[in-house]
């Protein structure tokens, strides 16, 4: 999981029983599980107007990712990076998430004639990545909540003027003896074209790191000093695209800063000599230096890259019980929302507890 991403629910149970049987006396009984999944929905939404009354205005970015995250693959279980090996593709090629993105968007080079929404491109990307095999099930998350039911944009609709700078990396680990994958160069090259094309980026605004003897070296340095000095050009009005197709991985944490012990990290070229790329490490030169008004669009495609990011917003394309589609955006409930909260400055919100504790008092 992310930095932030710990099990919310576990984490706070015995805080939700003491505020139940303080509201009520007592009364309600049997724990914090029935005291809170009677009111789930409605404590949802009560939970993001707590969350953005209170939210404090460092978190008022505009931070979006598209993720491919595969949830069924194997973690990698290692507690020592430089013990790290590159899991094996089974011969398929790396970049599902964007080559599928692309289809709906850009096929032949075109885009469609009708518009779709957030939530009909997320579930095109599903039923197409089902039907050719794969078992990923892409996402939106945002740090800000974006209505899902809009018109689907790459590039925010509001960001209208400013820069549009892009880092765009993809390794295919050539020549690595296990691990090497074919598409992630394509995948760069393509989407490239796509927001020249459609989006207007400049080609001098855009940084390509690809393992291919023709550009800079995807090495993890290159990475970490090309996201350095994109967020660092960047200011209010400009717009900033990330685009990764390689592999990612979540490794045994070694900080201490993990409730489950576990790290999601990109995979650079050179990771045998100077290790991965967490989770940390990416919310510390992306997001908290991040000028406001920059509008930040990611496209992460690599396993176990849902939650890289530690943004608190999610939509799954992922069909209701009775068969139709969510129409909103939710708080991650595996966020350790407080402590999101307090890494940008602000102050514990101890949101449910708050909620469900005014709730039955009322």
């Amino acid at each position: 999981m992310g930095r932030f991403m710990k099990n919310f629910r576990k984490k706070i149970e015995e805080r939700i029983e003491n505020a139940v049987n303080e509201a009520t006396g007592g009364s309600m009984g049997g724990g914090s599980g029935s005291g809170s999944s009677g009111s789930g929905s409605m404590n949802q939404v009560e939970a993001q107007r707590a969350f953005e009354n209170d939210k404090p205005d460092s978190m008022r970015k505009d931070v979006r990712m598209i993720s491919g995250c595969d949830d069924t693959q194997t973690s990698a279980d290692v507690s020592n990076v430089n013990s790290f090996q590159l899991p094996d593709p089974a011969g398929r090629a790396g970049g599902a998430c964007t080559s599928t993105l692309l289809n709906i968007l850009y096929k032949d080079g075109q885009t469609p004639e009708d518009t779709m929404s957030f939530t009909e491109v997320l579930d095109k990307m599903r039923i197409n990545l089902k039907e050719n095999g794969y078992s990923q099930i892409p996402q939106l998350t945002s740090l800000n909540p974006i209505d899902v039911t809009t018109d689907f944009t790459l590039v925010p609709s509001d960001a209208t003027g400013g820069v549009r700078r892009a880092v765009m990396i993809g390794i295919n680990y050539v020549g690595h003896e296990q691990g090497e994958l074919s598409g992630c160069h394509n995948d760069v090259l393509n989407m490239k074209k796509y927001i020249m094309n459609e989006h207007g980026f400049d080609e001098d605004n855009i940084v390509v790191l690809m393992d291919d003897g023709q550009h800079t070296s995807p090495t993890k340095s290159n990475m970490i000093n090309a996201y350095k000095q994109i967020v660092a050009d960047s200011e209010d009005g400009d717009t900033i695209f990330l685009h990764y197709s390689g592999h990612g991985t979540k490794v045994r944490d070694e900080s201490g800063d993990e409730e489950d012990g576990y790290d999601e990290a990109l995979c650079p070229l050179d990771y045998n000599d100077s290790g991965l790329l967490v989770d940390d490490d990416l919310f510390a030169i992306l997001i908290e230096p991040l000028q406001q008004g920059v509008h930040m669009v990611s496209l992460m495609d690599c396993c176990h890259s849902g939650t890289i990011l530690d943004l608190p917003y999610i939509f799954k394309p992922i069909p209701n019980e009775d068969g139709s589609m969510p129409t909103s955006m939710k708080l991650d409930d595996t966020i350790n929302l407080d402590g999101l909260v307090e890494q940008f400055g602000g102050q514990a919100i101890g949101l449910l507890v708050n909620f469900l504790t005014k709730s039955l008092q009322g």
